[in-house]
C-alpha cells in the first residue's frame, strides 16, 4: 500500500492555475549553492478573471529516504487566498478559508479543488453576504 503523495512542483502548479484560466507568476527557492537555508522551494501566485487569487507556497522540502540525499519532494503547500489584491478569507459555506485567510500542508487533491472553487467564484457573493449579515 502507497501513501504518499504526489509530489508538487513549481512547473506542475503552474500549469494546474494556468489551465484554469489564471494569469500565473512562479519562482524557486535559493539555489543549492547558497549556504543560507531555504525561505521556500517555490512560490506560484494566480489570477483569475474574477479577480480572486491565490498565492502558493512550499516551505520547505519532505524527505522521502533516511539519508535525505535524494527522494527531496514538495507534496504539501501553503495557500493564501488573495482578493482585490489583499489577503481574504472565503465567504461562508465553503468547505475551504473560513475564517483564516491561508490554508496550510494542503496536498495535490486539496490544491486542484481550491484552484477549481477559487476561479469558479463570483465575487459579488462577498457583497451579498454583507448584505444580508451572514
Amino acid at each position: 500500500m502507497n501513501d504518499r503523495r504526489a509530489p508538487m512542483t513549481a512547473e506542475s502548479v503552474q500549469e494546474l492555475l494556468e489551465n484554469a484560466g489564471a494569469q500565473v507568476m512562479a519562482r524557486q527557492g535559493r539555489s543549492d549553492s547558497y549556504s543560507a537555508p531555504r525561505d521556500f522551494s517555490f512560490q506560484v501566485q494566480g489570477l483569475f478573471p474574477n479577480g480572486m487569487g491565490l498565492q502558493v507556497v512550499a516551505r520547505q522540502f519532505t524527505y522521502r529516504d533516511p539519508w535525505e540525499a535524494t527522494g527531496r519532494v514538495n507534496d504539501l503547500v501553503d495557500i493564501s487566498l488573495l482578493r482585490g489584491g489583499a489577503y481574504s478569507p472565503l465567504p461562508k459555506g465553503y468547505p475551504w478559508f473560513q475564517g483564516e485567510d491561508m490554508e496550510e500542508g494542503v496536498d495535490e487533491e486539496g490544491v486542484r479543488e481550491i484552484v477549481a472553487l477559487v476561479g469558479g467564484l463570483n465575487p459579488k457573493i462577498y457583497l451579498l453576504q454583507q448584505l444580508t449579515g451572514n
